[in-house]
């Protein structure tokens, strides 16, 4: 038993702050699906093997991902049925592999790096092209409901906690562990540490990145 939170956006998620501007689009139509999907899956390699029998960890991550993009086409085309049966299909397979990731929160070309614990607020929002590591958690401060805004192409490292109404600029690669409550205004550069603070001007743009 669970309870169905069917999130309906009517438009784009808008953006306009110093390092942060981008229109976040949302699954509305079935080319957008193929094209997500295609763009997505072709991240971790291709296959001959049908991604719902999960043989390996790539396996896992992908069928994960046909069934979050489903779920957020059959929600946003207000097709109520399949949205339910794909809602149920995608909660039981997250509870199994402990990734705990809403619909309509993450951008195009979303990469979850390896099987593991993430936690992501539905309140949250990340850009096109983020990649997640394992033990990772993207929530709220603790004394509101503000969450995260992260912007297109952030690397989030193993462990690493972003949390209360901040907001990432584009490319920031953030180091394993560390815990970021501020605003990260300079894109293209790397934090780390407790709390968070630049380390370098190595963002992800400069590393060797598929």
């Amino acid at each position: 038993c669970f309870e169905l939170k069917v999130f309906i956006p009517m438009c784009a998620f808008e953006r306009s702050e110093k390092g942060m501007d981008f229109i976040m689009e949302i699954i509305q139509n079935r080319k957008q699906l193929k094209e997500w999907l295609d763009y997505e899956l072709n991240k971790y390699g291709k296959t001959f093997i049908p991604s719902i029998l999960c043989i390996t960890e790539s396996q896992i991550i992908r069928h994960h991902q046909i069934l979050l993009r489903k779920c957020e086409y059959y929600t946003n085309s207000r097709r109520k049925l399949l949205s339910i049966f794909y809602k149920t299909r995608l909660l039981r397979f997250q509870n199994k592999y402990s990734l705990h990731i809403p619909i309509n929160r993450c951008g195009k070309g979303f990469r979850i790096m390896h099987v593991g614990p993430i936690l992501i607020t539905s309140k949250a929002t990340l850009g096109n092209d983020c990649a997640v590591h394992i033990n990772t958690a993207i929530v709220a401060g603790g004394v509101d409901n503000n969450a995260p805004e992260i912007s297109d192409g952030v690397v989030i490292g193993v462990g690493a906690v972003i949390l209360g109404g901040i907001k990432i600029a584009k490319n920031v690669a953030i180091g394993a562990n560390a815990v970021v409550n501020k605003d990260v205004l300079e894109a293209d550069i790397a934090v780390a540490g407790v709390p968070a603070k630049k380390i370098s001007n190595n963002g992800r743009t400069k590393w060797n990145k598929k």
